[in-house]
């Protein structure tokens, strides 16, 4: 049984923590992406994830980098003023009171908040979450989806493929899969893409803990996509993974649009997570016109 630390005291993020963790995001029912224990686990080391309780209040913090550690909004009932103002100034005591700063914030926390004067609230463009209808990249309807149904159909007519539920089985070969993507794009260079990787075995070995959907793509038995998702709230789908073997551009579409069909279509809405301001990645989401971008706000005391 994982031990639930009272805040000021921290304790990494670890796979026994979940029975505690993931009730508490469950009930929050979040809109953000962050905001699910898979998200926590699979980025721990990445970003330092740890966890500790503050009433009815589960923190998350982050850091050790630069700039000093941050906390995630605080989840829980409202009305969550005081906390905020207690974990804000509690930052401000450990660190330097510059870098004392909520991220990730969601707008529930922000209306919350408001006539707050001496809290600062920014928008966060490049966190921002891409919500889809199901529908639309489903059926992919309409001429602002035409390039879209061109990759797709260019594909079926060059390949026969089959698309299966992702299982233990495939664990082994979508590692490859990935490990082949890191190495095209020179992982050991870019700390970023290193945690990519890192963060992506650990959702593929853990899969079935995290109680995570998956799905992947097989060319002459080959696995050449996969993709791992779990559902965000009662209404909304996360997509937390995509790969692709490269060679064949046409896969993301596919594997989208399959995971979509056999794995959500009965969701409303599908979140893809955010571009993290790069500029392809951008153009790529944007291209499936998002019913909405979930905004993300940093919050912080005015100097």
């Amino acid at each position: 049984m994982a031990v639930c630390p009272e805040f000021p005291q921290f304790k990494p993020v670890e796979l026994g923590d979940r029975d505690i963790i993931h009730p508490r995001l469950k009930s929050y029912q979040p809109q953000t992406s962050e905001l699910t224990f898979t998200n926590l686990f699979m980025w721990r080391d990445h970003y330092g994830f740890q966890w500790s309780v503050y009433q009815d209040f589960l923190l998350i913090l982050a850091g050790g980098g630069p700039s000093g550690r941050l906390l995630f909004m605080p989840i829980g009932p409202s009305p969550r003023k005081k906390v905020t103002r207690i974990i804000l100034d509690w930052l401000s005591q450990e660190g330097s009171p510059l870098y004392a700063r909520i991220e990730r914030a969601d707008q529930r926390l922000v209306t919350e908040l408001a006539g707050e004067e001496d809290l600062l609230v920014e928008q966060t463009r490049d966190a921002f979450d891409y919500v889809y209808e199901i529908g639309d990249l489903i059926k992919l309807t309409g001429n602002k989806y035409h390039s879209k149904k061109n990759h797709i159909n260019r594909f079926m007519r060059l390949y026969s493929y089959s698309y299966e539920v992702l299982s233990e089985n495939h664990v082994s070969a979508c590692l490859d899969l990935a490990d082949q993507w890191c190495t095209l794009r020179r992982c050991e260079e870019d700390m970023n893409l290193m945690g990519e990787w890192e963060a992506l075995k650990e959702a593929l070995t853990h899969f079935k803990e995290l109680e995570l959907s998956g799905g992947v793509i097989l060319l002459n038995g080959r696995v050449m996509a996969f993709t791992l998702g779990e559902m965000l709230n009662s209404q909304t789908a996360v997509v937390h993974i995509e790969k692709a073997d490269s060679a064949v551009p046409e896969l993301y579409a596919v594997i989208n649009r399959e995971f979509c069909a056999n794995c959500w279509s009965e969701v409303p809405l599908i979140n893809r997570e955010q571009d993290c301001g790069e500029p392809g990645l951008r153009k790529a989401k944007l291209s499936y016109h998002p019913h909405h971008l979930e905004e993300k706000f940093l919050i912080k005391l005015k100097q």
